[in-house]
Protein backbone atom coordinates (compact mmCIF):
# COMPACT_ATOMS: atom_id res chain seq x y z
CA UNK A 1 0.00 0.00 0.00
CA UNK A 2 2.87 2.54 1.15
CA UNK A 3 4.66 1.37 -2.07
CA UNK A 4 1.22 2.88 -4.46
CA UNK A 5 1.02 5.67 -2.46
CA UNK A 6 4.37 6.75 -3.32
CA UNK A 7 4.04 6.05 -6.66
CA UNK A 8 1.09 8.09 -6.87
CA UNK A 9 2.76 10.94 -5.62
CA UNK A 10 5.65 10.51 -8.05
CA UNK A 11 3.28 10.77 -11.03
CA UNK A 12 1.15 13.67 -9.82
CA UNK A 13 2.06 16.87 -11.66
CA UNK A 14 4.24 19.02 -9.78
CA UNK A 15 2.78 22.50 -8.82
CA UNK A 16 3.48 25.46 -10.69
CA UNK A 17 6.23 27.42 -9.04
CA UNK A 18 5.09 31.68 -7.66
CA UNK A 19 6.85 33.88 -6.57
CA UNK A 20 5.85 36.13 -3.82
CA UNK A 21 5.87 40.45 -4.82
CA UNK A 22 5.99 42.62 -2.44
CA UNK A 23 2.70 43.37 -2.29
CA UNK A 24 1.32 40.44 -1.79
CA UNK A 25 0.55 39.44 -5.13
CA UNK A 26 1.53 36.04 -6.87
CA UNK A 27 3.47 36.01 -10.11
CA UNK A 28 4.08 32.86 -11.90
CA UNK A 29 7.80 33.71 -12.86
CA UNK A 30 8.92 35.51 -15.97
CA UNK A 31 6.29 35.09 -18.23
CA UNK A 32 4.47 38.11 -17.29
CA UNK A 33 7.32 40.19 -17.60
CA UNK A 34 8.56 38.79 -20.96
CA UNK A 35 4.56 39.74 -22.28
CA UNK A 36 4.57 43.07 -20.97
CA UNK A 37 8.31 43.73 -22.28
CA UNK A 38 7.03 42.21 -25.99
CA UNK A 39 4.08 44.41 -25.59
CA UNK A 40 6.12 47.64 -25.22
CA UNK A 41 8.39 46.42 -27.60
CA UNK A 42 5.77 46.31 -30.33
CA UNK A 43 4.31 49.36 -29.16
CA UNK A 44 7.80 51.02 -29.76
CA UNK A 45 8.58 49.49 -33.29
CA UNK A 46 4.73 51.03 -33.99
CA UNK A 47 5.89 54.16 -33.25
CA UNK A 48 9.25 54.35 -34.80
CA UNK A 49 7.58 52.85 -38.00
CA UNK A 50 4.71 55.53 -38.19
CA UNK A 51 7.32 58.50 -37.07
CA UNK A 52 9.87 56.97 -40.17
CA UNK A 53 6.66 57.20 -42.84
CA UNK A 54 5.51 60.48 -41.57
CA UNK A 55 8.93 61.98 -41.75
CA UNK A 56 9.45 60.16 -45.35
CA UNK A 57 6.05 61.97 -47.07
CA UNK A 58 6.98 65.50 -45.50
CA UNK A 59 10.73 65.31 -46.71
CA UNK A 60 9.90 66.50 -49.76
CA UNK A 61 8.31 69.39 -48.92
CA UNK A 62 11.07 69.93 -46.45
CA UNK A 63 13.72 69.25 -48.55
CA UNK A 64 12.09 71.65 -51.23
CA UNK A 65 13.44 74.78 -49.36
CA UNK A 66 11.54 77.95 -48.12
CA UNK A 67 7.91 77.09 -47.40
CA UNK A 68 7.07 79.32 -50.90
CA UNK A 69 8.82 76.81 -52.70
CA UNK A 70 7.94 74.00 -50.98
CA UNK A 71 4.19 74.79 -51.33
CA UNK A 72 5.08 75.17 -55.35
CA UNK A 73 6.68 71.94 -55.28
CA UNK A 74 2.99 70.55 -53.30
CA UNK A 75 1.20 72.04 -56.30
CA UNK A 76 3.35 70.67 -58.69
CA UNK A 77 3.35 67.01 -57.36
CA UNK A 78 -0.77 67.16 -57.10
CA UNK A 79 -1.11 68.42 -60.65
CA UNK A 80 0.48 65.25 -61.27
CA UNK A 81 -2.17 62.85 -59.94
CA UNK A 82 -4.70 65.05 -61.42
CA UNK A 83 -2.71 64.03 -64.61
CA UNK A 84 -2.48 60.45 -63.60
CA UNK A 85 -6.77 60.43 -63.19
CA UNK A 86 -7.12 61.56 -66.12
CA UNK A 87 -5.32 59.67 -68.03
CA UNK A 88 -7.65 56.60 -66.68
CA UNK A 89 -10.81 55.09 -68.79
CA UNK A 90 -13.95 54.47 -67.04
CA UNK A 91 -12.69 50.81 -67.02
CA UNK A 92 -9.87 51.47 -64.59
CA UNK A 93 -12.39 51.76 -61.39
CA UNK A 94 -9.87 50.42 -59.06
CA UNK A 95 -6.84 52.91 -59.93
CA UNK A 96 -9.35 55.62 -59.69
CA UNK A 97 -10.11 54.69 -56.23
CA UNK A 98 -6.36 54.77 -55.17
CA UNK A 99 -5.81 57.77 -57.08
CA UNK A 100 -8.20 59.84 -55.45
CA UNK A 101 -7.22 58.77 -51.89
CA UNK A 102 -4.16 60.04 -52.90
CA UNK A 103 -5.52 63.25 -53.66
CA UNK A 104 -7.23 63.30 -50.55
CA UNK A 105 -4.40 62.96 -48.39
CA UNK A 106 -2.26 65.34 -50.47
CA UNK A 107 -4.49 68.14 -50.63
CA UNK A 108 -5.32 67.40 -46.97
CA UNK A 109 -1.91 67.68 -45.96
CA UNK A 110 -1.12 70.92 -48.20
CA UNK A 111 -4.61 72.38 -46.71
CA UNK A 112 -3.19 72.10 -43.19
CA UNK A 113 -0.15 73.87 -43.97
CA UNK A 114 -1.71 77.00 -45.78
CA UNK A 115 -4.56 76.68 -43.34
CA UNK A 116 -2.92 76.84 -39.59
CA UNK A 117 0.38 78.53 -40.71
CA UNK A 118 0.65 80.46 -44.15
CA UNK A 119 -2.85 81.99 -44.42
CA UNK A 120 -2.61 83.45 -40.62
CA UNK A 121 0.77 84.61 -41.50
CA UNK A 122 -1.37 86.44 -44.54
CA UNK A 123 -3.52 88.11 -42.09
CA UNK A 124 -0.81 89.25 -39.57
CA UNK A 125 0.53 90.92 -42.70
CA UNK A 126 -2.63 92.90 -43.25
CA UNK A 127 -3.81 90.87 -46.09
CA UNK A 128 -7.16 89.34 -44.16
CA UNK A 129 -9.38 89.60 -47.29
CA UNK A 130 -7.13 87.86 -49.12
CA UNK A 131 -6.39 84.72 -46.84
CA UNK A 132 -10.13 84.69 -46.08
CA UNK A 133 -10.49 84.79 -49.84
CA UNK A 134 -8.00 81.19 -50.54
CA UNK A 135 -9.30 79.48 -47.13
CA UNK A 136 -13.32 79.74 -48.31
CA UNK A 137 -11.39 78.47 -51.71
CA UNK A 138 -10.59 75.49 -49.75
CA UNK A 139 -14.26 74.75 -48.95
CA UNK A 140 -14.78 73.89 -52.59
CA UNK A 141 -12.07 72.08 -52.74
CA UNK A 142 -13.79 69.78 -50.05
CA UNK A 143 -16.54 69.89 -52.17
CA UNK A 144 -14.73 68.34 -55.43
CA UNK A 145 -13.60 66.02 -53.23
CA UNK A 146 -17.05 64.89 -51.79
CA UNK A 147 -18.34 64.87 -55.26
CA UNK A 148 -15.94 62.91 -56.48
CA UNK A 149 -16.30 60.29 -53.93
CA UNK A 150 -19.81 59.76 -54.20
CA UNK A 151 -19.36 59.78 -58.11
CA UNK A 152 -19.41 56.17 -59.87
CA UNK A 153 -15.77 55.42 -60.45
CA UNK A 154 -17.15 53.96 -63.94
CA UNK A 155 -19.47 57.23 -64.37
CA UNK A 156 -18.46 59.64 -67.43
CA UNK A 157 -19.28 61.95 -64.58
CA UNK A 158 -16.58 61.12 -62.78
CA UNK A 159 -13.76 62.45 -65.45
CA UNK A 160 -15.82 65.97 -65.82
CA UNK A 161 -15.67 66.45 -61.98
CA UNK A 162 -11.68 66.47 -62.10
CA UNK A 163 -11.43 68.48 -65.30
CA UNK A 164 -13.48 71.23 -63.56
CA UNK A 165 -11.89 70.71 -60.07
CA UNK A 166 -8.18 71.05 -61.86
CA UNK A 167 -9.28 74.14 -63.43
CA UNK A 168 -10.60 75.69 -60.23
CA UNK A 169 -7.69 74.85 -58.35
CA UNK A 170 -4.92 75.61 -61.04
CA UNK A 171 -6.33 79.78 -60.55
CA UNK A 172 -6.44 79.19 -56.78
CA UNK A 173 -2.95 78.01 -57.22
CA UNK A 174 -1.64 80.77 -59.90
CA UNK A 175 -3.19 83.11 -57.33
CA UNK A 176 -1.00 81.93 -54.60
CA UNK A 177 2.46 81.34 -56.46
CA UNK A 178 2.47 84.35 -58.60
CA UNK A 179 0.72 87.23 -56.37
CA UNK A 180 0.09 86.14 -52.55
CA UNK A 181 2.71 84.10 -51.69
CA UNK A 182 5.84 86.19 -52.91
CA UNK A 183 4.14 89.74 -51.69
CA UNK A 184 4.29 87.97 -48.14
CA UNK A 185 7.47 86.66 -48.26
CA UNK A 186 8.67 90.05 -48.99
CA UNK A 187 7.46 91.93 -46.68
CA UNK A 188 8.49 89.55 -44.15
CA UNK A 189 12.45 89.49 -42.65
CA UNK A 190 14.66 86.76 -43.23
CA UNK A 191 13.94 85.46 -39.66
CA UNK A 192 10.25 85.53 -39.90
CA UNK A 193 10.08 83.08 -43.67
CA UNK A 194 12.31 80.60 -41.58
CA UNK A 195 9.90 80.42 -38.55
CA UNK A 196 7.22 80.32 -41.13
CA UNK A 197 8.62 77.40 -42.74
CA UNK A 198 9.20 75.61 -39.63
CA UNK A 199 5.70 76.04 -38.20
CA UNK A 200 4.57 74.99 -42.07
CA UNK A 201 6.46 71.73 -41.81
CA UNK A 202 5.37 70.95 -38.45
CA UNK A 203 1.55 71.31 -39.72
CA UNK A 204 2.27 69.07 -42.38
CA UNK A 205 4.07 66.55 -40.54
CA UNK A 206 1.10 65.94 -38.32
CA UNK A 207 -1.13 64.55 -41.51
CA UNK A 208 2.00 63.14 -43.49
Amino acid sequence: MATQTTERAKAAPKPRTTRTRANGSKSDGGSTGALIGAAAAGVALGVAAMIGRKVAVQAPTVLAGDWDDALAAEHAATLKIFDAIEATTRDNTTKRAILLAQLKHALAKHALQEENAVYPALRDAGEVEAADHLNKDHGYVKQYLYELTNCPRDSERFLEIVRKFRVDLEKHVAEEENTLFPSLKAKLSEEANRALTKAMNKEGFKLA
